[in-house]
């Protein structure tokens, strides 16, 4: 497989959590650097991104280069005010010879590295690729009034995971069309929906978490405990 590339998003300001959030403690060690070992024990990556707080980019670059010891730091960067301008600015820090990136949140540490190398390989296979999970629960479409719109068919929803992951040149391109036409979203895929790209889904796990609250802090500690307890590391598709 050509070059890939990660950009790992971690500069959310941690405000549910009071604290930095990239930094707590799980089963050991820092949320953050469970999810970056994932990218470094991975043979489908070359190398990752880290997008930070603007006032914690010398930091993080110390703590991930000298104390972690990561050897496929690529870069550290400021991150912007919103997820979206802090991905473009990973971006720009990707080398030009990567032909595909994944975008991955950094508060995401149970991802696994058969995870990355199934969405990396559809990327490079599709142009554009998201981890997802089916939707597990009766979904309700609501007005501004609280009042039920619709039931859509929950066959045909999913619930996006990352990383998502795109040739690079389309995920760039994305990104400029956005920027120039004022568009935000919530995740890089739709961006890429938006150009008129399909996205091609990979069936990820309900493990892989994004740690936002306290709560979701407990509930990782539990699967940690579990899959370690099994000296194992839970597959593609597999339940939490």
């Amino acid at each position: 497989m050509a070059d890939v590339y990660a950009v790992v998003a971690a500069a959310g300001r941690s405000t549910r959590m009071g604290v930095d959030k990239q930094l707590l403690p799980l089963s050991g060690r820092p949320v953050l650097r469970h999810t970056l070992d994932v990218f470094e024990r991975s043979g489908a990556v070359t190398g990752f991104v880290l997008v930070v707080p603007e006032e914690r980019v010398d930091f993080f670059r110390r703590l991930v280069a000298d104390e972690w010891r990561l050897n496929k730091l690529t870069a550290v960067v400021a991150g912007g005010g919103q997820r979206q301008e802090s991905v473009r600015r990973g971006l720009l820090a990707v080398p030009a010879q990567a032909a595909v990136v994944l975008v991955h949140d950094g508060a995401r540490p149970l991802v696994t590295v058969a995870e990355v190398a199934a969405v990396a390989d559809a990327a490079a296979r599709w142009g554009a690729a998201s981890l997802a999970v089916p939707v597990k629960e009766t979904v309700k479409e609501a007005d501004a009034r609280g009042f039920v719109i619709r039931t859509p068919h929950r066959e045909h929803l999913w619930l996006t995971q990352t990383p998502q992951g795109f040739s690079l040149q389309l995920l760039m391109r994305a990104h400029r069309d956005a920027l120039e036409k004022g568009r935000e979203a919530t995740d890089d895929a739709t961006l890429v929906e938006e150009l008129g790209h399909p996205v091609r889904l990979v069936r990820g796990s309900y493990r892989n978490i994004k740690i936002t609250t306290p709560e979701d802090l407990v509930v990782a500690e539990a699967l940690m405990r579990e899959f370690a307890g099994n000296g194992r590391e839970a597959e593609p598709g597999g339940g939490a």
